[in-house]
């Protein structure tokens, strides 16, 4: 089923920026149910992210700097999908360049939307098995400050409930993949 099928009535475009990852509209709409007004909206390319796990159970991920939290968030890898890239390319690709892991097994664990309430953004999420290190970390984006950490599945769960800043992406796409892990 496609995400976001009951497009609104645009009225008028009143103000666009285009950022090096997304747009950013205020446009004034008018909603399904007939309701009039200015909306602001983030456009975004969207995102592949995975939940990869060792084939000794131990799930990868990563301690991100996020200059808009202005601190340190717990997360799987992802990333933002290229022009004309499918969301498995991107997400082969990110794992690699943020954890040096290589998937040899994937599985679609679905898509959602991120931040419904002011962005477009989707995310694809997958989870990757029969991981292999690779011998040399391809290098990544120069702003990524990055840490790997290896956390069993309690371990994990532990840090979410004790309210440790982990992503919302990387909680909803762990608890998509419980499933597939027994």
């Amino acid at each position: 089923m496609p995400l976001g099928n009951e497009p609104a009535k645009l009225l008028q475009h009143k103000l666009h920026y285009q950022g090096r990852k997304f747009n950013f509209t205020v446009d004034r709409i008018e909603l399904p149910n007939g309701v009039a007004g200015e909306w602001e909206c983030i456009h975004h390319p969207g995102g592949a992210m995975a939940v990869p796990i060792t084939p000794e159970g131990k799930l990868v991920l990563v301690k991100q700097y996020r200059f808009a939290t202005q601190g340190r968030i717990l997360e799987f890898p992802a990333g933002t999908l290229e022009i004309g890239e499918s969301p498995a390319t991107t997400i082969g690709r990110e794992i690699e360049e943020e954890t040096g892991y290589r998937a040899g097994k994937w599985q679609n664990l679905g898509e959602f939307f991120l931040a419904p309430g002011y962005s477009d953004e989707i995310i694809y999420a997958f989870l990757a098995q029969d991981l292999e290190k690779l011998a040399v970390r391809p290098p990544g984006d120069d702003d990524e400050d990055i840490e790997v950490l290896l956390m069993t599945r309690s371990e994990f769960e532990t840090a979410i409930h004790a309210g440790e800043p982990i992503d919302a992406k990387s909680i909803a796409a762990y608890f998509l993949a419980c499933k597939y892990l027994g």
